[in-house]
């Protein structure tokens, strides 16, 4: 069994249990003040497993699901024996670092909660994204897909431009943070332990699109 699934399965079990007991969504969504105050760090993990309702824990799943697949088997042609393991530390650094401007800025706001594994799945999206700028990925309601490197900057855009803006129950801080991270994670990693010239490989991936292939149909 895949590391995504079985991170799936976790993420499933944990979110419907928040569903039906009020007590561990307080126990485990991320809550700056708990943090602040008692140092329980553990929310910056445990609330990347929580989701507010199915809609929410399909949609991050499946598309973590999407994604994963691929970056495992990325991981592990990069890194071999290492890779699997790596893959999971991405993961859970991923919870924490996209949480981290959230946190800075409600240290003690008592009225702000986050949940859910988006930040997560970003950071995983954003490395696949990278090492296959070219692969194509579908607009939401638009049969048509676009090189997920331009994919990838719409994302960022559109999640800034809705941060800034704010309002709303999405924490599209931590979808930019965790995207960003991805990217930076993979970077380090190709560098240092597999000696594999990432940022080469995108750039020349990208130089050599062919711009008749920016829009294709399914």
């Amino acid at each position: 069994m895949s590391i995504t699934i079985i991170i799936i399965i976790i993420t499933a079990i944990i979110s419907f249990a928040g569903f039906q007991s009020a007590k561990v969504m307080d126990d485990l969504i991320f809550y700056p003040p708990a943090v602040t105050n008692h140092k329980q760090y553990y929310r910056f993990i445990t609330c990347g497993f929580l989701h507010a309702d199915i809609g929410h824990l399909v949609f991050n799943m499946y598309a973590f699901y999407l994604f994963g697949q691929g970056v495992e088997q990325i991981f592990s042609a990069l890194f071999g024996n290492n890779g699997k393991l790596l893959y999971v530390i991405m993961y859970v650094l991923a919870l924490i670092v996209c949480l981290i401007p959230s946190y800075l800025k409600n240290k003690t706001n008592t009225s702000y909660r986050s949940l859910g594994a988006s930040g997560a799945v970003s950071a995983v999206a954003f490395a696949y994204i990278f090492f296959n700028p070219l692969q194509g990925v579908g607009l939401i309601f638009i049969p048509i897909f676009i090189p997920g490197f331009l994919f990838g900057i719409i994302y960022l855009i559109v999640s800034y431009y809705l941060d800034r803006k704010g309002g709303g129950r999405i924490n599209h801080s931590a979808h930019i943070w965790g995207a960003l991270f991805g990217i930076i994670f993979l970077i380090i990693t190709s560098n240092l332990i597999a000696h594999y010239p990432i940022i080469d490989h995108f750039v020349e991936s990208v130089k050599n699109m062919d711009p008749h292939k920016i829009f294709t149909m399914p």
